[in-house]
């Protein structure tokens, strides 16, 4: 069914395509899945702090527990394309991300980075985001190289509220 074999396993995954096919706001592009407005549900988005220009979301999809970006409101894709005020916001709450994730889940270093482009790596290339990733020596296994799984050892949720919490006390 659907033409001659290619030599690629796939991995259907049907429940996605809400984010395909997902209903925005007037101004928001189409199934942009860091496009949030203010008046969005945080929790729902697994949004954990929100600042004037930029706010700071856990990754659906996270590399270690704890796995957050930090994104600006303004749909752009390059950090070029960043104002100022989004620029320098960015790097204040990347600073704050990792105080909130050394407190509350007292990592051993991280991994900071912005994917630009499909070519350069990025997920989700139209929208600018910056990755804070904790991790911890030890915390590799053979997992990912063999089953091509990941495994995390806390539910979404409840790093949204640990998290979420912290970034509050963090004033």
């Amino acid at each position: 069914m659907g033409g001659e074999p290619d030599g690629l396993e796939r991995l259907w995954t049907p429940h996605r395509l809400a984010y395909v096919k997902a209903e925005r706001p007037e101004g928001e592009p189409r199934g942009c899945p860091l496009c949030k407005k203010t008046e969005s549900d945080d929790r729902a988005h697994l949004v954990v702090h929100r600042g004037e220009h930029c706010y700071v979301v856990l990754n659906l999809f996270p590399y270690n527990p704890g796995h957050l970006m930090v994104c600006p409101y303004r749909h752009v894709a390059l950090y070029t394309d960043a104002t100022d005020a989004e620029r320098d916001e960015m790097a204040v709450l990347t600073q704050r991300a990792m105080r909130v994730l050394a407190r509350v889940s007292s990592p051993q270093g991280f991994n900071i980075g912005i994917n630009q482009g499909t070519a350069g790596g990025a997920g989700i290339s139209a929208h600018l985001h910056q990755h804070v990733v904790p991790s911890w020596e030890g915390d590799s296994n053979f997992l990912p190289i063999i089953a091509r799984t990941k495994a995390v050892p806390e539910l979404l949720d409840d790093t949204w509220r640990r998290v979420s919490d912290a970034f509050r006390e963090d004033q």
